[in-house]
């Protein structure tokens, strides 16, 4: 078996795992990215494609090059919400505005920056096992029939859902999350559907719910090449995403004599981002980390900015000759104080959506005005609303008072676990009270709301 040493090994190389290879690279770094398509296939993952805001990348890598090779709808300003009992349909305006990539291109054009910027890549090389004695020391994969070792100081876990890095490893004594199963999970499908007349709603990402606590999508790339796919949650009924999708798309109008160029499905985390996602000598980024928005899939933002935050981590603790737990935990502090904090709020609607019926939920977000929408399962995690519009709310929702009521304490609960995750400490001695702490709005939840504990 041949060896080769790094400073940095990264494990897969989608949106974390190619910006924390750019980042270290960009710092002098010796870093590797191993990824375990082939170059021509590398990139091509199923994603919804969308994208809510423009600017949210950090710069380490080229980002005007980006928009103008991947972005092929820059002109996103709503979303539009299908009622499935009536037919009808509200929009809820982006005043960010959005847009939509073509999602193998965008994969594309990263890796590419993070060649320009130095790091070696390597391709169909795929990770077998973790290196580990005290500390993750690195992997074994083969690569081209080679069975291979990369040493490094720090492994970086960018290796999707349910990464195989995390099954191998041995987390005795450390804090980082195991506590992880198949029901925190959404099983996903796509397809790529170009249609005869543009649409007209091009300028509109559409949401339509299923039963299993999913939804249908429909994602504009461009006004005649459109992005199809739905989701449902595991801890549901398995439903039959192809024979679903192919249903809903027979019965619009507009994707008469439609043509498939594309299918892909994967499983992503519509859960809480990781408690810890770091132990001595491993870091996990990304969907290998839960930093997905659990309300609507969305990941691409977030995982940018953990793999940028995670190299840069690395590299100090490099820098001290400290891969430790405490040394690499400034990285958790980044995460939840920022979008992992909302993310964590937004999970809260989703063990509330769980345990309610479709109908139920529909009543009651087709009467929520949009911006709250926006507010609550978007940016913020969170919604308010003023007098005014509570009224209306009251009125336009009559006959579903008790389920907005424990809305609103499930907001307040979301409220209250944003500012607990502010609190987050930066030393692992303060792990435990912190987690009792969050535990105790959670179980508050799980009161209001009848849930079953997620976690």
């Amino acid at each position: 078996m041949s060896a080769e040493s790094h400073d940095i090994v990264v494990v897969g190389g989608g949106t974390a795992g190619a910006f924390a290879a750019a980042t270290a690279a960009d710092e002098g770094v010796d870093v590797v990215l191993i990824e375990r398509k082939s170059e021509e296939t590398a990139g091509h993952i199923a994603c919804g494609d969308a994208i809510k805001g423009k600017s949210t990348f950090p710069d380490v890598i080229d980002r005007e090059y980006l928009r103008e090779e991947s972005f092929t709808n820059q002109g996103i300003r709503r979303a539009i919400f299908e009622n499935p009992q009536t037919g009808e349909s509200i929009d809820i305006p982006f005043p960010d505005g959005g847009a939509i990539v073509d999602r193998k291109r965008y994969g594309e054009v990263l890796l590419e920056e993070a060649d320009r910027k130095g790091a070696e890549i390597h391709y169909d090389t795929v990770v077998q096992d973790v290196v580990q004695n005290g500390r993750v020391q690195g992997v074994t994969a083969k690569r081209n029939g080679e069975r291979r070792t990369y040493e490094a100081e720090v492994v970086i876990d960018a290796a999707g859902a349910l990464s195989v890095l995390q099954d191998k490893a041995d987390f005795s004594g450390t804090s980082f999350d195991t506590n992880v199963s198949y029901q925190q999970f959404c099983s996903a499908y796509r397809e790529v559907v170009e249609v005869e007349e543009p649409v007209p709603w091009d300028d509109a990402i559409v949401f339509k719910p299923t039963e299993e606590l999913g939804y249908l999508w429909y994602f504009p790339r461009t006004s005649t090449e459109i992005n199809a796919g739905l989701g449902f949650q595991m801890n549901k009924e398995p439903m039959e995403l192809v024979d679903v999708l192919k249903r809903d798309l027979r019965d619009r109008p507009e994707f008469e004599n439609a043509r498939v160029t594309d299918k892909l499905g994967a499983a992503l985390p519509t859960r809480r981002p990781y408690d810890s996602a770091v132990a001595p000598g491993l870091m996990a980024v990304g969907d290998a980390a839960g930093h997905v928005n659990p309300t609507t899939g969305g990941g691409i933002p977030g995982a940018a900015k953990a793999g940028h935050w995670a190299a840069l981590e690395a590299i100090d603790a490099i820098g001290e000759d400290d891969v430790s737990e405490s040394a690499l935990w400034n990285y958790n502090h980044r995460v939840m104080t920022d979008f992992g904090k909302r993310f964590a709020a937004m999970d809260l609607y989703n063990i509330f959506g769980g345990a309610h019926d479709l109908d139920d939920l529909v009543g009651v977000i087709t009467a929520l005005p949009g911006q709250q929408l926006v507010d609550a399962l978007g940016k913020e995690g969170t919604a308010s609303m003023s007098l005014g519009l509570k009224v209306t709310t009251l009125f336009d929702t009559f006959g579903h008072w008790g389920l907005l009521y424990e809305l609103y304490r499930v907001s307040q609960r979301a409220a209250e676990l944003k500012d607990v995750y502010d609190e987050y400490p930066r030393h692992p001695d303060g792990f435990a009270a912190w987690q009792a702490k969050r535990d105790a709005v959670m179980d508050e939840v799980y009161a209001i709301t009848g849930a079953e504990p997620k976690y």
